[in-house]
């Protein structure tokens, strides 16, 4: 086997375990929380998941241009590995929320690594096919997982959802082994007191999505330790996020944009199932079924979408991109009691179409646009804009929905949000330009392979 062809195989199995359990615990969790008690502890089951991964990302970037993809992705898996193995021993909900963390660590460590490593051994016309692959995993994952949640609950034990992962995160680790590495890192001193703070700042300002009392203190923070990051940062040789990214013309507005459109309507797929079993009275099955359109649509965008830069630049592709995203918002917003099935896998459609161009085109400029051994930090922050965007989105989207007097109302109201945050991003968009560097490609072929 190739080391392209194994790292490839590596990255997909990797990717498979870590977005399916992002997922598979939504069908099984009542029956987890009733044999080991602590409703109150529910929420956290899933929210200790979300923050650490959230959080780690843009560490794990910024550690693999010092330390090398392959070191930092090992470890990651092995720590993924090390959680599911624990999750599936908890005794009780306060040891499955800590190893769930545990679990979300090693998922932070290695969601980056697709784009990361796609960037090191492709070039950018390619570009857009691979991601389009990664993206079919993540659509695999959402209709695979609640299955395969129903039947270990069914025929065998909640805890396999756990065990599961043990074979395919070693697997994932034997084809990741002949990999040669191709880029070369750039050794440095740690922050490890910027990602002390980062780390505490981003996760006080998540605890706000997800505490039922004391959201302000929480977010101011949050907000404070930011701030104190930012201008520690600024004395630091080599920071954790190097303020380049942050003051490059192009890439500040890309991630802007990223964070604007994700919190605008990447939650979507949170809320639309409800719409179809509420209103339209369709199946839990059918009504997951019609989130495919997204899959679809981000798959038919993504595949030319290196192609698109070379020929076009970066601003035109994201102002298209971000134009379908109003369309979609629009349709949304305008979603009654009449709408069933194809219209909305229509509109679900026409949003994958935005995210996949938009999302694309951002992870390969946030590569193209950076420095050599800054790679690995600029695709991880540009993803890491977009969670917690999408993080913030979901949880204002669900207060409009849980504070609204009709369940239609509370869905008008969400997706009327969704419409004008999707003209925000529109307008942000705007301000991208392409430079004379954009077209620059510093991928280099896979000597070693």
């Amino acid at each position: 086997m190739s080391s392209r062809l194994s790292v490839m195989v590596s990255i997909v199995l990797a990717m498979l375990v870590a977005s399916m359990d992002t997922t598979i615990m939504n069908t099984t969790m009542p029956i987890i929380a009733k044999e080991l008690g602590g409703f109150s502890l529910y929420a956290w089951a899933f929210a200790s998941y979300m923050i650490t991964t959230t959080v780690l990302s843009p560490i794990a970037g910024r550690l693999s241009d010092l330390f090398g993809r392959k070191n930092v992705f090992s470890f990651g898996i092995i720590l993924f590995l090390i959680g599911s193995l624990l999750c599936g021993l908890s005794q009780n909900m306060v040891q499955l929320v800590l190893f769930r963390a545990v679990q979300g660590v090693g998922a932070g460590f290695m969601m980056p690594f697709p784009a990361i490593i796609a960037g090191d051994l492709f070039p950018v016309e390619k570009r857009g096919k691979i991601q389009a692959f990664f993206t079919a995993m993540w659509g695999i994952s959402a209709v695979l997982a609640p299955l395969l949640g129903s039947l270990f609950v069914e025929y065998a034990t909640w805890r396999w959802i756990f065990y599961v992962n043990i074979p395919i995160c070693l697997l994932s680790l034997v084809t990741l082994f002949p990999y040669k590495e191709v880029y070369e890192p750039k050794r440095a001193a740690v922050d490890y007191m910027g990602a002390v703070l980062f780390a505490a700042a981003i996760s006080l300002l998540l605890l706000v999505t997800v505490v039922a009392r004391g959201q302000w203190w929480y977010g101011a923070a949050g907000a404070l330790l930011l701030v104190a990051f930012y201008f520690f940062e600024k004395r630091q040789p080599s920071p954790l996020v190097p303020l380049s990214l942050v003051h490059h013309r192009t890439l500040k507005w890309m991630n802007i944009n990223g964070f604007v459109s994700c919190v605008a309507l990447f939650g979507t797929s949170s809320y639309i199932p409800l719409f179809l079993q509420n209103v339209a009275h369709l199946s839990v099955f059918i009504s997951g079924v019609a989130l495919l359109g997204s899959s679809v649509g981000w798959m038919i965008a993504a595949v030319p979408a290196g192609k698109w830069i070379l020929r076009y630049g970066y601003r035109p592709l994201l102002i298209i991109g971000n134009v379908l995203l109003v369309a979609s918002g629009l349709l949304l917003a305008l979603l009654n009691e009449s709408h069933g099935f194809w219209y909305v896998f229509f509109v679900m459609f026409v949003q994958g179409l935005s995210f996949g161009l938009t999302s694309t085109v951002g992870v390969i400029g946030s590569q193209q646009l950076a420095d050599a051994h800054e790679k690995g930090i600029a695709t991880s922050f540009f993803m890491f804009c977009r969670n917690i965007g999408t993080a913030i989105g979901v949880t204002v989207m669900g207060a409009f929905l849980t504070k609204a007097p009709t369940f239609m109302t509370g869905i008008h109201h969400l997706f009327l949000f969704g419409l004008i945050g999707s003209i925000a991003a529109l307008v942000t968009s705007l301000f991208i330009h392409d430079e004379a560097e954009a077209g620059r490609n510093t991928w280099q072929p896979e000597g070693t392979a």
